[in-house]
């Protein structure tokens, strides 16, 4: 600095150095204010500037809420979650509704029933179909014995219309068999003298025409049969009858002739004269 007071430098801003002692004049203050505004308008309107004071304020935001989170957590810790809270609401309430009631309705006292209450009652057993009983079957009609003959000789008579009825034999030809029975062993089976095997089944009488048996006479040893079939009423009805309807024409030959053609006999007239009564069986066995 110069003697005279001058500033060294010329341009340097500032109060002269000689005059200390004077009052800082109004021009100045002015001047360093508006210097001081200007300075930090253009910090604000700097982006980097802008950027730290953005960063500050973050910071203590942040302090401000990590205090206000702490404080948060021990008031959430004191107090139940929702959910926890919800849950055990709805537990409350479905105690409470398990819970019974008191009825407000005035109840007015009854006399007891006789009867038990449905809910007291035993539980009915399931019901069992009953199985249907099985009809009893008809009795067969008893055959009465006719044309004079007796129980063995009509029980004879009537295995003879049933073995016929089973082939499916018309009545002309049942007739013609019972008239035949007739004549050959009077209804009765017969066993041989010859032939004592055939004593072994059942018979009514023992005959000795050589080896005939059986209610029509039938001989073995002519082909009819075995002496164990032959002696079967059934078996030997059924041989005269399909003999019989082998002959042409049978149902229109008179009987006689009908039963001769099967028999072979020595008397082929006899026959014929046990036609009526032969009807009348017939008629009795089938009803």
């Amino acid at each position: 600095m110069r003697d005279n007071g001058t500033p060294d430098d010329p341009n340097s801003p500032g109060r002269p150095a000689d005059r200390l002692d004077d009052t800082p004049s109004t021009e100045w203050t002015t001047t360093a204010s508006t210097t001081t505004r200007r300075t930090r308008l253009r910090a604000l309107l700097n982006p980097r500037a802008r950027l730290v004071v953005a960063a500050g304020t973050a910071c203590c935001l942040g302090l401000v809420g990590v205090s206000q989170l702490d404080l948060g957590a021990a008031d959430r810790a004191a107090k139940p979650a929702p959910a926890v809270e919800l849950a055990e609401r709805a537990a409350l309430d479905a105690a409470s509704r398990g819970l019974a009631r008191p009825s407000t309705t005035p109840t007015t006292p009854t006399t007891p029933s006789a009867s038990p209450s449905p809910s007291l009652s035993a539980t009915p057993k399931p019901k069992v179909k009953a199985t249907p009983k099985a009809k009893p079957k008809p009795k067969p009609r008893r055959i009465v014995p006719v044309a004079g003959l007796n129980r063995t000789q009509m029980d004879n008579a009537t295995k003879i219309v049933r073995a016929g009825r089973e082939m499916g034999v018309p009545r002309r030809g049942l007739v013609i068999a019972v008239a035949t029975a007739m004549q050959e062993s009077t209804l009765l089976n017969y066993a041989s003298g010859v032939l004592p095997e055939s004593q072994s089944y059942p018979h009514q009488a023992v005959g000795w025409d050589h080896d005939s048996v059986g209610l029509f006479q039938q001989r073995p040893s002519s082909g009819w049969g075995t002496v164990a079939q032959l002696m079967d009423p059934e078996y030997a009805t059924q041989a005269f009858l399909a003999a019989l309807e082998e002959i042409p024409g049978w149902q229109d030959l008179p009987l006689s002739v009908a039963a001769q053609a099967v028999q072979i006999s020595a008397f082929p007239d006899a026959y014929a004269q046990h036609e009526w009564l032969a009807g009348e069986v017939v008629a009795e066995v089938l009803g």
